[in-house]
This record gives structure tokens, C-alpha cells and sequence, in this order.
């Protein structure tokens, strides 16, 4: 299953990298997600521990990110019931005007019965990822200072 996703949004590459990284925080934003254990951080890598909960279905994986703050985060998958799962999360400043966060996920489930019921769980919870860090930036963050308008020329008096 592949997902790619972008949106403009008016906060700054560098709040925006701080939700994504923050992993601690993710139970209270992210959907179906009950426990965040960070397991190791330094300025090179984030590793975390998380579980989720999607009509009963719980699983959880463990993940060891390298990063480079605040343009990008590399999601890398430790353990969990996937045969393959990578994410990518690539942030643009746009001046005052934001920043563009673009979003990439790959992954394929294991074969097992539990499994195959957390496949369903996993694609709705990644279909539902970018618009929750979007309303947990809104609940955050403030919006990236309005662009001055252009001055107005004076008018000028009749001949």
C-alpha cells in the first residue's frame, strides 16, 4: 500500500517538525493511537514505541527515524506486524507564507490472521495521519506572520 500526501499549511517548517517528531504527544491528537513510548533521541534520531487501537484491533511497532530538523524525518520500521513500512515526512519553508509538508508512506502487512485484520486498521489510520497533525498544528501553532500589504502610491493633485 502506498500513500502520498501534501498540504500548504501557514505555520513554520519548524513547528511543524516539532509535531511530527514529537511522538510523545501523538495519543493526544492522532486517532486510535493509545501509547507513544519515546525509546531513544538525540539531534540525528528519534526512536519510538507505538501503539494503536482501531476497533479493537490494537498492534503497535517500534521505529528508529533518522532526521534532519527541520526539513525532513525518515519513518523505519524496528519491528511490528509489517513485512515493509517506511514513511517520509519532507518539510519546505514557503517564507512568511508557511511551509509545504509532504508525506509518503509504503508498507505491507505481515501474512498472519491478526495481521490481516490490523491491514484495515493501518490504512485508515494512515489515510487519517496528515489531517490530524494539520488540526493539532491549528490547535498549536501560531499562523506564520501575514505578508505586509503593498503600499498604497499617494495620489497625486490635480494639474
Amino acid at each position: 500500500m502506498e500513500l502520498k500526501r501534501s498540504v500548504l499549511v501557514p505555520y513554520s517548517a519548524e513547528g511543524m517538525f516539532d509535531i511530527i517528531e514529537h511522538a510523545e504527544d501523538y495519543p493526544k491528537f492522532l486517532p486510535w493511537c493509545v501509547s507513544a513510548t519515546i525509546l531513544e533521541r538525540s539531534d540525528d534520531w528519534v526512536a519510538a514505541r507505538i501503539e494503536f487501537d482501531y476497533l479493537r484491533v490494537r498492534f503497535d511497532f517500534q521505529t528508529r527515524n533518522p532526521k534532519r530538523r527541520p526539513e525532513w524525518l525518515q519513518v523505519r520500521l524496528v519491528e511490528g506486524p509489517f513485512r515493509h513500512f517506511q514513511a517520509d515526512w519532507h518539510l519546505r519553508p514557503l517564507g512568511q507564507l508557511g511551509c509545504k509538508v509532504d508525506f509518503d508512506l509504503s508498507y505491507q502487512v505481515s501474512d498472519g490472521v491478526l495481521d490481516r485484520l490490523a491491514a484495515r486498521a493501518v490504512d485508515v489510520v494512515a489515510r487519517s495521519m496528515v489531517d490530524a497533525f494539520v488540526r493539532r498544528a491549528e490547535e498549536t501553532l501560531s499562523p506564520a506572520p501575514a505578508l505586509p500589504a503593498p503600499p498604497v502610491p499617494p495620489l497625486l493633485p490635480p494639474a
